[in-house]
């Protein structure tokens, strides 16, 4: 079973994060969603986080995963918003199980396949030896050879923690995105439609939701609006978490 945080009370809003992240990531989101009134459920997917590992690694293993968290929970309508690999999930799982999906939000990601980009990321992380008991501080200046931006960086140490006294180690199963990294890219099949609200958030400064993929994402979401959040990138709840929050508040309680 996925590990998850879940507060509040209300109506059921799964979250669930990008490539190398984890719940934690929308902590404070997370609390203001509860003060809107949303019971949120914060996920750490398969091979991220505290969750399991698995050799398997796919967005159809990774849905089977968030169903079977519905069915334990009891959860049969909810909300959903996914960001990057988290808003891939969530469309396959909203198109596969639209029974049990009211609304969905996607984060900076559209269904289109998405060419390789994380080699220098994973790189750098394979690059990091624990047999050798390095500290924080040596993770990061390897990571600083293959990962030049700061914030990236600070994302990816994250996922440090003591596996044991004086033993660093990461969260995610790099060995799994190693052997299956062509799996993050895969596009949504072409038959997939799901007919209930949908809002798609992009950052200004991104570029992974283009004008031109807008006829693309709405074969999929026929019932589609789009919100484009200015001067922010890919990161674009951390770099306007304010007006993230506001528009999709705005959309959940239409």
């Amino acid at each position: 079973m996925l590990y998850s945080k879940i507060e509040g009370e209300g109506k059921p809003f799964i979250i669930m994060h990008g490539f190398l992240g984890m719940s934690d990531n929308w902590k404070t989101l997370a609390g203001q969603y509860v003060e809107a009134g949303f019971q949120v459920h914060i996920l750490d997917l398969r091979n991220h986080g505290r969750s399991f590992h698995s050799e398997e690694w796919s967005y159809e293993a990774m849905v089977q995963d968030v169903y079977e968290y519905c069915q334990a929970n009891n959860l049969t309508r909810i909300d959903i918003l996914g960001h990057s690999m988290g808003g891939k999930v969530a469309m396959l799982f909203a198109t596969t199980h639209p029974e049990i999906v009211d609304k969905l939000i996607v984060a900076d990601i559209g269904p289109r396949f998405y060419k390789q980009h994380h080699q220098d990321i994973l790189a750098g992380l394979n690059a990091v030896d624990f047999s050798v008991k390095p500290s924080r501080n040596d993770v990061e200046a390897i990571l600083s050879q293959y990962v030049t931006d700061f914030g990236t960086r600070q994302f990816l140490l994250k996922n440090l923690y003591w596996k044991e006294p004086g033993q660093l180690a990461f969260r995610f199963n790099l060995e799994a995105f190693n052997n299956n990294l062509d799996a993050i890219g895969k596009p949504l099949a072409d038959y997939l439609v799901f007919n209930n609200p949908t809002l798609f958030i992009r950052g200004g400064n991104s570029g992974y939701i283009q004008d031109q993929d807008i006829d693309g994402i709405r074969k999929h979401f026929p019932n589609l609006k789009l919100e484009t959040i200015p001067n922010a990138g890919h990161w674009l709840h951390a770099e306007n978490p304010q007006l993230f929050f506001e528009l999709t508040t705005t959309f959940l309680k239409e």
